[in-house]
């Protein structure tokens, strides 16, 4: 079994969900979380994993964290010498992923209210960054918080862009068409 799909099942996206959905769970869909947002489709968070690949020890940020559920599948793979910052708009959800990470004794995975500007630059710069919202355009400020050598996982419009820092302003873009997420606000 790879890391991935252990992650999978040792943070259980039921534990992620409302009341009122986490019955649904087990369905390949995105389900709502409240608040416009949606608890993203586990195909395609696998997908985005994959593309990231988290290393143990990397420090991740995790934008549009939603529920809590993608920062917790990230401090699963990056480890306890890892680290997660996750960044999330709307306030009860900070509260509501903190809560869910806090449940399920995940230590290596702190929540942040979103500020004006994408990411949280004061942690920066990181190993990895997913995003689990579209942007109209790519943020260059995110690719600012990127290490070199480091990768981030982002969709844009209706494609998912895994983009590797190969050097400062050198970068090289894989581009996975066909997808839809909420809104990057």
């Amino acid at each position: 079994m790879d890391n991935i799909e252990q992650a999978f099942q040792k943070v259980p996206r039921s534990k992620f969900l409302s009341d009122y959905n986490d019955g649904e769970a087990a369905l390949d869909m995105p389900l709502p979380i409240g608040f416009g947002q949606t608890n993203s489709q586990p195909t395609t968070v696998k997908w985005m994993l994959e593309w990231l690949e988290p290393q143990p020890g990397d420090k991740v940020l995790d934008i549009g964290s939603g529920s809590g559920w993608t920062a917790a599948l990230l401090a699963h793979l990056v480890g306890p010498k890892g680290k997660v910052y996750a960044v999330e708009i709307v306030p009860e959800l900070v509260e509501f992923g903190r809560q869910n990470a806090q449940r399920l004794n995940i230590s290596n995975a702190e929540f942040y209210q979103a500020g004006d500007q994408y990411g949280l630059s004061k942690f920066a710069p990181y190993d990895r960054i997913l995003v689990s919202a579209a942007a109209s355009e790519l943020p260059v400020e995110l690719l600012d918080q990127l290490k070199p050598g480091g990768k981030m996982v982002i969709p844009v419009q209706s494609d998912i862009l895994e983009i590797e820092k190969l050097a400062d302003d050198k970068y090289e873009v894989k581009r996975h068409p066909g997808f839809v997420f909420v809104p990057l606000v």
